[in-house]
């Protein structure tokens, strides 16, 4: 549960449902006249938000005006979006939704009594509010994710890094827990670009973020700083665990086969780690990081240089 911010914001979602007369309603209590009256009502509510949580919530929420439930869950696998609503019911009927083709996700209404056909064809009507509004918020997810990445290697670009930095700098000092960086360089990287070309060096790119995501855990986090240099972020990671993942990327990157029109390259990375230290900033972390990465190549690369 999120610790309740100090500072003053606005809802605009929340005002705008106030503004078309859904704010105060307490619409377990206030049915609606007709199936068409919910649906023109849902019609204007979900088109308040673009957050996909915010729009199944409110469906949620006022479906259960027509037909009571337990539970509501939604997955849609190539988005990674998994939402639920209320406890777990022992009966279920569940939806594919898809508009023009374009599949939408999996939905799953849930209760402990079984849902009798008139039931389950007011949701279906009902699912009809739902399309649009989540059809909208998929591609905009899609769009907000995609300005966050690197189109080669698929992995937290610049911007994506800073915004996560600063968040996880905090939440480490408000809960007192470590919090270590890694910045990883890949050696000798322009010898590639000038030998085979830039396409294999996009290549071998691509197989060092695939490397480096397939030896962290989930909650890492990897971003492209820039060029051939790469970040780690290792959230609740002392010092010392850092400095044993930093090892583990080193040696599983080095063991890696990489091949170019034939030839086989060795490829080696260099590494600095830092700790946030008590009252440190993020770019004091991030700079210190990038001092010992420095430490690493002059003292002849291939190595995990630890700041001071």
């Amino acid at each position: 549960m999120k610790t309740p911010s100090q500072t003053n914001a606005i809802d605009f979602d929340s005002a705008k449902l106030q503004r078309l007369g859904f704010g105060q309603q307490s619409p377990l209590l206030e049915r609606p006249l007709s199936l068409a009256q919910l649906r023109q009502q849902l019609s204007m509510q979900l088109q308040t938000s673009l957050e996909p949580q915010r729009i199944l919530g409110i469906f949620y929420r006022e479906i259960q005006r027509m037909v009571p439930l337990d539970a509501l869950s939604y997955q849609h696998n190539s988005c990674d979006l998994r939402l639920e609503f209320g406890e777990r019911g022992h009966h279920s009927v569940s939806y594919s939704l898809s508009h023009e083709g374009e599949h939408l996700g999996e939905l799953v209404f849930r209760r402990n009594r079984r849902f009798d056909e008139q039931e389950q064809g007011n949701l279906e009507s009902l699912l009809a509010a739902l399309l649009y509004p989540m059809r909208n918020a998929l591609l905009y997810r899609t769009a907000t994710q995609s300005a966050l990445r690197d189109p080669l290697t698929d992995i937290g670009n610049r911007i994506a890094m800073d915004q996560t930095l600063l968040r996880e700098t905090e939440l480490s000092r408000r809960h007192l827990q470590p919090l270590s960086l890694l910045m990883l360089d890949i050696d000798h990287f322009k010898r590639i670009n000038d030998s085979y070309g830039h396409g294999v060096g996009d290549d071998m790119l691509k197989a060092v973020a695939a490397s480096i995501k397939h030896q962290l855990r989930n909650v890492d986090m990897v971003f492209r700083y820039g060029g051939e240099e790469f970040l780690i972020l290792l959230s609740n990671t002392t010092r010392e665990s850092a400095a044993m993942v930093g090892e583990r990327l080193r040696f599983a990157i080095e063991a890696e086969h990489y091949l170019a029109e034939g030839n086989s390259i060795e490829l080696t990375v260099s590494l600095g780690c830092s700790t946030l230290q008590p009252g440190e900033s993020a770019d004091s972390l991030l700079r210190r990081a990038d001092s010992a990465l420095y430490v690493a190549k002059r003292e002849g690369r291939n190595r995990l240089a630890m700041a001071g």
